[in-house]
């Protein structure tokens, strides 16, 4: 039979039962408005969390740690070669905690086409003086423009900008925890007492916060050769390398072959943030798993109406057999009906779900723990759309399925002598 002719025959019945009809449609638009609003919401604000971490965490992180020697002097010792050794009190290695020949390293590393970029550091453990309050805290040296271009660093600067480090020897961008303990503002100036005992007064051109009270509280920026300064070290003095890779899932990989070639302790994001990854994990899988389940409900609602719709139909679908309807096209006729509810509620939810996401992501959403952050975050993807799309229709055709091979299989000679 002539499709158009079927189709007509759907809309006919799904529009003599308004009110079904439109419940029907309107639990297909809320499983899918539901499931655009908590996908977006849930993959925006895991979107948010990884960015957290992939704009402030280097890929992977090189650094000297003091350890002891893997092969102590007895075992060297070929008399007790082949003896078994016992010992007690090992101490580390006298070493520094410096990466020897740095420079020469990151000249070696930016050559590499896999990496995107590599920032010097240096670590130096300070005390923040004002008058005879003594604050414990941490100063790093950075290069301040290639921590905004790799890291987003400028994102966490509440006042004064990143640059003003650059070229500035006497200058920090202090923790804001810091600050409000020692009552500092911008322009003022702090007195910093380094390891080895120097003191070095510095003006304060900003406030950094990054949301973490207990970083916040202890830690500060300057540029290389201000740290290299307090730690009372030379220009070579480099504790740390931070490496930014075009492609994050080659760090461990990399990662390896970094130890394995020049001996230092390498560290890939995904070693270093594994509990984090596995949280996006389970919270990605909670997600679907609640949209899917809201749109399977919605799916036994549709089936539950057209399997209604048949007992209703009952006479119709007599008539429709006995003027030469085949039992296929019967068939055909409940799953337009399926697949029309499936359409109209699927474009309505997604409508309602773009509308309402739009709402969420502006409305004013601000804490100290998230400086940056304005707005609720929300994912605005459109393959989450084409997955509603696609859902809507497949659960409805699936819910329709069993009524309509319900109708085909009616035999109009009982439904007529019923009568």
């Amino acid at each position: 039979m002539n499709s158009r002719v079927l189709l007509k025959i759907a809309k006919t019945h799904l529009l003599a039962r308004k009110r079904q009809s439109a419940i029907a449609a309107l639990g297909v638009t809320f499983g899918i408005g539901t499931f655009v609003i908590l996908v977006s919401f849930m993959t925006g604000l895991n979107n948010l969390l990884d960015g957290l971490l992939m704009n402030r965490t280097p890929h992977i992180r090189v650094y000297n740690e003091i350890k002891p020697s893997a092969l102590q002097p007895a075992q060297l010792h070929t008399p007790f070669k082949d003896a078994m050794h016992v010992i007690h009190s090992v101490k580390p290695r006298n070493t520094l905690l410096k990466i020897h020949n740095a420079r020469a390293l990151m000249d070696a590393l930016r050559r590499d086409s896999r990496i995107k970029g590599v920032t010097p550091q240096v670590a130096s453990r300070v005390f923040y003086a004002s008058g005879s309050v003594r604050l414990n805290g941490t100063v790093t040296g950075i290069d301040a423009l290639n921590e905004s271009r790799l890291y987003n660093f400028h994102e966490y600067v509440l006042q004064g900008k990143p640059q003003d480090l650059e070229h500035n020897d006497n200058g920090i961008i202090l923790g804001i925890g810091v600050a409000r303990k020692l009552s500092i503002a911008v322009g003022d100036y702090v007195q910093l007492i380094g390891t080895a005992g120097n003191v070095v007064r510095l003006k304060v051109e900003g406030f950094f916060q990054s949301g973490l009270a207990d970083i916040d509280n202890v830690q500060s920026y300057v540029n290389v050769k201000t740290a290299q300064r307090l730690a009372g070290e030379s220009a070579s003095y480099i504790t740390d390398l931070s490496i930014k890779l075009y492609d994050v899932k080659l760090a461990p990989s990399i990662a390896a072959d970094l130890r394995r070639r020049y001996g230092f302790n390498a560290i890939d994001l995904q070693k270093a943030n594994a509990q984090f990854e596995t949280g996006t994990k389970v919270r990605n899988m909670i997600t679907y798993a609640v949209s899917i389940t809201l749109l399977v409900v919605a799916g036994f609602g549709i089936y539950n109406i057209l399997n209604m719709l048949i007992y209703e139909k009952m006479n119709d679908i007599a008539i429709l057999k006995a003027t030469g309807f085949s039992g296929g096209d019967v068939k055909r006729i409940f799953l337009y009906q399926a697949m029309l509810i499936g359409a109209v509620g699927g474009v309505l939810g997604l409508v309602m779900g773009f509308l309402v996401s739009v709402g969420i992501d502006n409305a004013p959403f601000e804490t100290e723990a998230l400086p940056t952050i304005k707005t609720f975050p929300v994912n605005f993807d459109p393959k989450y759309y084409i997955i509603g799309t696609v859902f809507s229709l497949a659960t409805t055709l699936l819910a329709g399925y069993m009524p309509a091979r319900k109708a085909s299989k009616i035999d109009p000679v009982e439904i007529i002598r019923g009568q």
